[in-house]
């Protein structure tokens, strides 16, 4: 009896573990697929509307353009006025230099994304520079790495909110086939690397990675040496429980636990248990 009483006991807590594990919701690792863009159909306001998309995500542009004050918050200023403010500045000697109304702003904002130092936002420049070298890297190179339609996205994105004139217009025919191909393709799978993680995500944006010089964010070499790696995991997962000296809050994204992949989280933290420290300078 006491055999039977101890079957059935274990029978009845298997069955009531099935059905919890059943009832509870299963969670997908993957993340959403981008939504695939018809270059070749988008008029002027379309062509802003995915400039947006990619200035709050491909682009990382909200990382370092917020509230915080580590560059200009796009999204608050009056940006007609900003623009105008910045061309007239005697210390600029760029490209919209001589231009008027959207000629100039188009000028201004290509110049800003492809050679950031050309002209520094006073009190915006890397540390002891005295405002004449941009922390910000140039948006066709990596990490961002953006095509040239997804630039013209950008500034359709940013002239309308400055209430300008679109001057740029969407790729046609054989530009759009091209740019499809170079950066509007959906996402087929997870990746399979870990620079391909680091690429997707702009980790190299802030963080010195890949030889990008970066310092909007902690150095990383040898953080397998200083973390273990649960604690490298949860500051990727919940960047502000733990932060760096010298560093503020809120600046790294917060949503990665929906970004990555469980394997894709993986193969970054192989990664990073495994970077060298550098050897410091003699």
């Amino acid at each position: 009896m006491t055999f039977l009483r101890v079957m059935l006991f274990s029978l009845v807590v298997l069955l009531a573990y099935t059905l919890f594990a059943n009832i509870l919701p299963q969670v997908q690792s993957d993340p959403p697929k981008e939504e695939k863009i018809d270059l070749g159909s988008l008029d002027a306001a379309g062509l802003a509307a995915w400039g947006e998309r990619i200035f709050k995500g491909q682009g990382t542009c909200t990382l370092c353009h917020n509230e915080l004050g580590r560059a200009p918050d796009l999204l608050k200023l009056d940006l007609a006025a900003e623009f105008a403010e910045r061309i007239a500045d005697p210390r600029y000697d760029g490209a919209a230099k001589g231009l008027d109304g959207a000629a100039a702003i188009e000028a201004y904002l290509r110049e800003s994304m492809l050679d950031p130092s050309a002209y520094v936002v006073a009190g915006f420049g890397k540390k002891g520079t005295n405002d004449t070298v941009s922390p910000m890297p140039a948006v066709d190179r990596p990490p961002i790495g953006l095509s040239e339609a997804e630039i013209d996205a950008l500034i359709a994105f940013l002239e309308e909110r400055a209430g300008a004139e679109i001057t740029v217009t969407a790729p046609t025919g054989e530009q759009a086939q091209a740019a499809a191909q170079d950066g509007g393709e959906e996402e087929t799978g997870p990746a399979e690397t870990a620079q391909a993680v680091i690429e997707r995500l702009g980790c190299a944006a802030c963080h010195d990675l890949e030889g990008s010089g970066a310092d909007v964010g902690p150095r990383l070499d040898g953080i397998g040496k200083r973390y273990d790696r649960a604690m490298i995991r949860q500051s990727i997962l919940d960047p502000n429980a733990h932060i760096a000296e010298g560093f503020e809050p809120d600046i790294m994204p917060q949503d990665y636990a929906e970004q990555l992949r469980v394997s894709e989280l993986e193969l970054l933290l192989d990664y990073l248990e495994k970077l060298p420290a550098k050897e410091a300078a003699q």
